[in-house]
């Protein structure tokens, strides 16, 4: 016999409710798996148990409200357990499919493996659902439906988990839609799932609900939809509050990274900075260290043989400074470092270590030959003039170099270098000298004579001896030439040569000429006490004429000890006083003004110009000793000497040759028209006791009341 099913009615708000609260849970469901991933493993665990509980209480509650929907002949009620059990279900099946949503990639067989379990989850949860149902008669299940509502929950599930994989890296606008599309396939799917479940049961007429008594009811249905929307509301907030976080932590992230950036390429420029020359830019020395020693570990590993290291010091650079002010030597400085790098291989280190020197490493380098030619190029590239405030100004350069390990020591690489340049500069300069073991001990014996002229200066140990200047035809002495005169308490006698340069090198040579001028004015102020009046001259260096405080030392001197300014002449070399210095050429007036009378030392070796001749208004030359020597054999000597006592008397000034020690180059001299003459011929250099007694000194005794001549 064929059974009578009762007629089930379906309130169509309440379909309409329960098929949104569906499509809001699985919305919620999808943003949430967005925190899911990318996660550390404790906080996607989390975000995955808040998901799965929040998506299958909706999906269980849109089954509650699905089913309160339904309607029959009869009171509907539900067993507890078995709707916990549903609800579990959901829960559980919820989680599954959340960490499949969560995967960064879906493949069809993730895809296939996430749609079953997900229609699995929602048959099982409906089912158990309508198992809850306690009916009697029990309910008569129609196959085919089943098996559609199990198609049609896997088939949208599927559909479900690629919208939402289409969009998956999208947040902008287009994401967002995606989601929303594939949270509405999902709810109908679930809503599909479960009303075409809900069309497979039927219930026989007659059937009574033995559950009636349990769950039930319109107003918990709707505190379930109720409290189901909170829930997803919460999660949703949950969801968006995270989210914000998220984003503020990466923006803030970002400005880390940013700053760290920024960080970084400070420390790289204060790096940089730290590490090169600021004028020129080239190396400082501390990064020079650093690439001197870097090569010398590769010396020593075998990657090269040899290298090669170059002292560069420009040779008369300080007048530029004194001269034309320090701005302007920096520009030259900024141009000769342009000039050095050009002439450099890529590997090759160009490092600036003090004022006007340079140290180049030159790695790979053949032999010394291949190292005196890169010189050779630097010092051509110093002869075109450099540009200064709009004047040409011509420099050159004494360069030192060694190849290591054939000369050098490994420890003093640097000082070594340093040493073959000053045997350069010693040389005239303008010239390239190879490292050789004496030229370092030269150095050390420099600067041991360094200190002790420094003790000599301070403990009264130097003296000056006298030599007489006379009238050649009548022997008349005319003035003395102060000479600077050191005794080493050990080494005996110094040469003057000797010590005068190395008070050039090490700045002694301002406070050794204060101490000749203070001296000298000082024998005069005694001699004046003895009723002897006579003129004295003292050399200035090109050092002492480039000090502005010079005018001001030779004036308190005078002042000090009574001097008149006429009795003090000050013999400035030919090439000091052509320097076209303004520092020189102030202090040169300076001296003119204050009544000093002026000396041209060494004339005819230099690069006088006429017009520098009148505009410093000197008042005699002195020829160098070097024409003299010969002007007795030599007839283009002779012709030399003739030539400059023509020019000095017809500018006015009188003539003075020294190194006079023969007869024959006395009465040349004398036949010529030379004023005055000084040398051996006449005296030697002596102390101001040892005049008295000689011939000098008679001649000394009988001018005792003579005014100095003009």
């Amino acid at each position: 016999m064929s059974l009578e099913f009762m007629q089930p009615e379906y309130d169509l708000p309440v379909v309409a409710l329960s098929v949104l609260i569906a499509s809001f849970a699985s919305y919620v469901s999808l943003d949430l798996a967005g925190r899911v991933r990318n996660r550390d493993p404790l906080s996607a665990l989390m975000w995955t148990a808040i998901g799965a509980l929040v998506m299958g209480s909706g999906i269980w509650s849109m089954h509650f409200v699905g089913m309160l929907a339904l309607s029959l002949p009869v009171v509907l009620g539900y067993d507890p357990l078995v709707t916990v059990m549903s609800w579990v279900a959901a829960v559980a099946v919820s989680g599954l499919a959340l960490s499949f949503a969560a995967r960064p990639q879906l493949s069809n067989r993730a895809l296939l493996a996430g749609a079953g379990l997900m229609a699995s989850g929602i048959c099982a949860m409906h089912y158990l659902g309508m198992g809850a149902l306690e009916m009697s008669p029990p309910i008569v299940w129609n196959p085919w439906l089943v098996v559609a509502s199990a198609v049609i929950a896997a088939t949208a599930s599927a559909a479900a988990l690629r919208i939402f994989f289409w969009r998956n890296g999208d947040g902008g606008p287009r994401g967002q839609a995606a989601k929303i599309v594939a949270a509405l396939v999902m709810g109908l799917a679930i809503s599909g799932m479960h009303y075409t479940g809900s069309a497979a049961a039927g219930f026989p007429a007659g059937t009574v609900c033995l559950s009636q008594d349990g769950l039930g009811g319109l107003d918990l249905g709707l505190l379930v939809a109720v409290a189901c929307v909170i829930l997803l509301c919460m999660g949703l907030f949950a969801s968006a509050l995270e989210a914000r976080m998220q984003a503020t932590v990466l923006r803030l992230a970002a400005t880390l990274a940013s700053a760290s950036e920024q960080l970084k390429g400070a420390n790289a420029e204060l790096q940089q900075m730290a590490l090169r020359d600021p004028l020129t830019g080239v190396a400082n020395r501390v990064l020079f260290q650093e690439r001197l020693g870097q090569a010398l570990q590769r010396l020593d590993q075998g990657a090269i043989k040899k290298l090669g290291l170059l002292f560069i010091d420009l040779d008369g650079f300080k007048p530029v400074n004194d001269g034309y002010g320090h701005a302007a030597g920096d520009e030259v400085l900024r141009q000769v470092a342009d000039r050095l790098r050009a002439g450099l291989r890529e590997h090759d280190v160009l490092a600036r270590i003090g004022g006007d020197e340079f140290v180049v490493l030159v790695e790979r380098v053949r032999d010394a030959s291949e190292l005196a030619r890169l010189g050779q190029r630097m010092i051509d590239a110093m002869a075109p003039p450099f540009e200064v405030a709009g004047r040409p100004v011509s420099l050159s350069c004494s360069i030192g170099g060694l190849v290591h390990p054939d000369q050098g020591q490994r420890e003093m690489l640097i000082a070594d270098a340093d040493a073959a340049m000053y045997a350069a500069k010693r040389g005239g300069g303008g010239a390239f000298a190879l490292f050789e073991p004496h030229m370092h001990e030269d150095v050390s014996a420099q600067i041991e004579m360094r200190q002790s002229l420094r003790e000599a200066i301070e403990r009264g140990q130097l003296f000056l001896h006298y030599q007489p200047k006379v009238d050649g035809r009548s022997g008349e002495l005319k003035g003395l030439e102060a000479l600077l005169r050191w005794t080493h308490p050990l080494q005996g006698p110094i040469p003057p040569d000797r010590f005068i340069a190395v008070a050039e090198r090490f700045g002694l040579i301002v406070p050794l000429g204060n101490w000749v001028i203070d001296e000298a004015c000082r024998q005069l102020a005694a001699w004046r006490a003895d009723g002897i009046r006579l003129t004295v001259s003292i050399n200035l260096s090109a050092h002492q004429l480039r000090q502005t405080e010079l005018v001001d030392q030779v004036r308190s001197a005078l002042q000090r000890h009574g001097v008149d300014p006429q009795q003090l002449m000050c013999e400035i070399t030919e090439s000091a006083a052509m320097e076209h210095g303004h520092a020189t050429h102030q202090v040169i007036e300076g001296l003119t003004a204050i009544g000093v009378r002026l000396s041209i030392d060494d004339f005819g070796t230099g690069h006088s110009s006429l017009a520098s001749l009148r505009q410093l208004r000197v008042r005699e030359l002195k020829i160098d000793r070097m024409f003299i020597r010969d002007i007795a054999v030599s007839q283009d000597a002779r012709a030399i000497v003739d030539a400059i006592v023509r020019l000095a008397h017809a500018l006015g000034l009188r003539v003075v040759a020294e190194g006079v020690e023969t007869p024959q180059q006395r009465e040349v001299l004398n036949a010529l028209g030379c004023d005055e003459q000084q040398g051996f011929l006449f005296a030697r250099p002596m102390p101001a006791a040892e005049l008295i007694g000689t011939q000098a000194g008679r001649v000394l005794a009988g001018t005792r009341g003579v005014p100095a001549p003009a």
